[in-house]
């Protein structure tokens, strides 16, 4: 199979050919073609959502791989500095590589295909974005982006004002028996994305997903992560990300989380430090969005009422988040010291804090939050941001980077604290996963597991991690493309997939602690963690 970097080199030199050839004389048929299908590419002249399914309103495309201001070649700015989409060509190319390659037809052989058509002119935002999009103006400026964004959190903000007023009643108990959530809303970064990142930019590599899904799932893991264990202990499919396009199915909730997202939108590009721009207000913007468009969508017929969620399902639903591990690196990736970063977190949590309110003005009202992991522990921060052999405990993770951690945790648990007061109708369960994973790091035999810090798929080095030659990475070794970042022989027995990630082994005993209650502050199990009337 042609490697990624081979591809895009043949869509780059397919642009060159075109215009810098003479024109080449068609022969056209005598008869009609009979297309089956379109494939496009391209910008805002042809985009028919593509854009607005990432960044807000419009629609998911049909078999479109355009969208709004794009360019041939990678960007080197953000979409807030220069309208820019981070939805180049090649990124484009390798979307659709991913559709007649495998997954379309393992979705048709599963007999799961989801149909989409346009939405008409009533159903359009009037929003200036939407309005934009509308008037098929040709691109975005960043006035007007500012504007959409300005928008929609005005809207946000004005409801939750309005929910507030009309709801400041005595609080209801908190739920003894089970909640029967019959939905889920995620919110988060790599640690709980099903497949956000891979539809947006491309697949996660084999052998991503091989213990469980056995083919690549758009985990970064040999197989399920939390979140799935989460939906499978509430009696729940797994989460759809809302960005794939390819066999979702959203009627019991959407998966809006991003492997590399932060809280705080990035000032920077994901080629450059890999971080997604698709950050938690981003997020907050698709599911907006979602739910709007689901519930026009629901009244077209029965395919969409099997595959979208009911109204009420929004305000019976668990809403998880899972995020700013990102945000407490990427200061580290800038050289800030770690006073520098604490100094810079409590702005995290503010944003972070009015997401959860923006849910709430929505509608939601049971909130299941997890804190950041021992960020010490894990080989791709030992590798890049340790140098002082110093900082390394008795258990191999950095002090210093894990009390950072534990400083956010402990601000982001006095956060939800005065959310509680704020809210005076939710349900919000704060989860301390930290203390789950540095005990099964810290005690790895005990519990059955082996080199609890040396990831089990990657390439070289002391951790078995090299940031440039990830898990699944490929090298052309004597003109053949090889496999050099390989798996483990046993990911059972292994607690780090990647460097970063958690094995599937790993994730299912972190759930095993934390689903009956004992990190959780309220105390409840997950199936009771919502609020009676």
């Amino acid at each position: 199979m042609e490697s990624h970097s081979s591809r895009i080199q043949v869509v780059t030199t397919l642009l060159s050919l075109t215009s810098s050839l003479a024109p080449i004389p068609l022969v056209l048929a005598s008869t009609s073609c009979k297309f089956p299908a379109i494939f496009n590419f391209g910008d805002s002249n042809s985009d028919t959502g593509g854009f607005s399914a990432v960044f807000g309103q419009a629609g998911p495309p049909h078999a479109n791989l355009a969208t709004l201001s794009p360019t041939v070649r990678t960007p080197n700015t953000t979409l807030r500095q220069s309208g820019i989409s981070p939805i180049s060509l090649d990124v484009q190319y390798d979307e659709f590589y991913d559709v007649p390659s495998s997954r379309s037809q393992i979705v048709r052989r599963s007999n799961s295909i989801k149909v989409v058509n346009a939405v008409g002119k009533k159903q359009i935002k009037k929003d200036p974005l939407s309005s934009s999009l509308y008037k098929n103006k040709a691109s975005l400026s960043l006035s007007l982006y500012t504007q959409h964004m300005e928008f929609v959190f005005l809207k946000h903000h004005v409801l939750f004002g309005l929910v507030i007023w009309a709801t400041l009643l005595p609080s209801p108990g908190i739920c003894t028996g089970p909640c029967s959530f019959p939905a889920i809303f995620n919110f988060g970064d790599s640690n709980s994305d099903t497949g956000g990142l891979s539809a947006a930019f491309g697949q996660a590599p084999y052998p991503n997903g091989e213990t469980y899904f056995h083919v690549p799932s758009g985990r970064f893991s040999d197989g399920r992560l939390v979140i799935d264990f989460i939906a499978e202990g509430l009696g729940l499919p797994h989460l759809s990300a809302f960005l794939d396009s390819i066999g979702s199915n959203f009627s019991h909730g959407a998966n809006f989380a991003t492997a590399g997202s932060t809280v705080i939108f990035p000032n920077t590009t994901i080629s450059q430090s890999g971080a997604s721009p698709i950050s938690l207000d981003v997020q907050l913007l698709q599911f907006s969005d979602f739910h709007t468009r689901s519930q026009i969508y629901r009244t077209k017929g029965e395919l969409f009422e099997k595959s979208l969620p009911k109204e009420e399902y929004f305000s019976q639903a668990l809403y998880t988040f899972d995020i700013a591990q990102n945000d407490i690196t990427a200061g580290y990736k800038l050289n800030w010291t770690a006073e520098q970063v604490k100094a810079y977190l409590p702005y995290v949590l503010t944003q972070l804090s009015n997401a959860i309110k923006s849910v709430y003005g929505q509608g939601g009202r049971s909130f299941w939050i997890h804190n950041t992991g021992p960020l010490g522990c894990l080989p791709y921060v030992l590798v890049r941001f340790v140098t002082d052999p110093a900082q390394i405990n008795k258990y191999g993770c950095a002090d210093q980077i894990n009390e950072v951690a534990q400083f956010f945790n402990q601000r982001l648990k006095e956060a939800v604290v005065q959310l509680k007061k704020d809210l005076p109708l939710a349900a919000i369960t704060y989860v301390d996963v930290y203390s789950v994973k540095y005990t099964l790091i810290t005690q790895a035999k005990k519990y059955g597991f082996e080199n609890p810090l040396i990831a089990c798929c990657g390439h070289g080095g002391k951790y078995n991690f090299d940031r440039y030659a990830k898990c699944g990475a490929k090298k052309i070794i004597n003109g053949t493309e090889t496999l050099i970042a390989k798996s483990c022989d046993d990911p059972t027995v292994r607690i780090n997939w990647d460097g970063t990630h958690f094995t599937e082994a790993a994730n299912k005993w972190i759930f095993q602690q934390i689903v009956n209650g004992s990190f959780s502050d309220p105390p409840n199990p997950l199936k009771t963690a919502c609020r009676c009337s």
